[in-house]
């Protein structure tokens, strides 16, 4: 019998979830706990880390979970690692469902960096307005240039103070071209601090920065122990064992 376990949490793990409640497989949505009020899913829901790789190898004995589904975010590197090593140590099949990195294009102005503490590095130092498209957790270096005007966008209010003034829009996405366009120009944002996530859903952000011709500081994903990785539901669904007619 499978039982699945689903790492969860992006856009990418909902659709995985619908398809596998519609296909009538045992499985368990996992969230990391980092929104106060996340969305519902068609399946039984646990909330909250695991301890680490060992609490997360004695979950998926516990529950005889066979078959764990990565659809962490492409930044949760912490959660991947320990899937990695979890399934290692028990001997569960991993597969990482893994939106592809965006692209540069013809008209981008990228400023590829490694990780945060880079993407600070390549701000100016002159004071500018500064869009940080990054996620609450990874805010902290920026103090270190708080002479730039920024503006942060969260799906909850922060519970606790910033470590540097900044103008918070409370918003969960996705977010449409029109709109972005709208924020940045009213906010006269001069340049924007993104994570390479990949996927439809944050992308707007990226079109409108072509289209306004603003520089952006993208910082690259995180290196990864190997593991099976593919792009689509239907995959994942293959590998489990079960045919999908997504949008039947």
């Amino acid at each position: 019998m499978t039982r699945a376990l689903i790492l969860g949490g992006t856009s990418d793990a909902s659709l995985l979830a619908a398809e596998i409640a519609r296909a009538g497989i045992d499985a368990i949505y996992s969230y990391g706990g980092r929104t106060r009020a996340p969305a519902d899913q068609p399946l039984p829901t646990r909330i909250g880390g695991f301890g680490g790789v060992s609490g997360l190898a004695d979950y998926i004995r516990r529950e005889n979970i066979t078959h764990v589904i990565d659809a962490t975010h492409p930044f949760a590197a912490g959660m991947s690692r320990n899937a990695v090593a979890a399934c290692a140590e028990t001997g569960a099949p991993l597969i990482a469902l893994e939106r592809a990195p965006w692209t540069r294009t013809t008209g981008d102005n990228w400023i590829e960096t490694h990780d945060v503490n880079a993407a600070v590095a390549a701000l100016p130092d002159a004071p500018t307005n500064v869009f940080l498209a990054i996620g609450r957790q990874h805010i902290a270096p920026f103090a270190s240039k708080p002479q730039h005007a920024y503006t942060l966008r969260f799906v909850d209010p922060p519970e606790a103070p910033l470590p540097f003034a900044a103008d918070v829009i409370v918003s969960r996405g996705p977010f449409t071209l029109q709109g972005e366009l709208e924020m940045l120009r009213a906010r006269a944002i001069a340049w924007i601090v993104a994570r390479n996530s990949g996927g439809d859903g944050a992308r707007a952000k990226i079109d409108a920065a072509r289209m306004l011709g603003l520089p952006v500081i993208m910082i690259s994903r995180p290196q990864l122990p190997g593991r099976l990785r593919v792009e689509s539901v239907a995959e994942i669904m293959q590998w489990l064992g079960h045919r999908t007619c997504l949008g039947a």
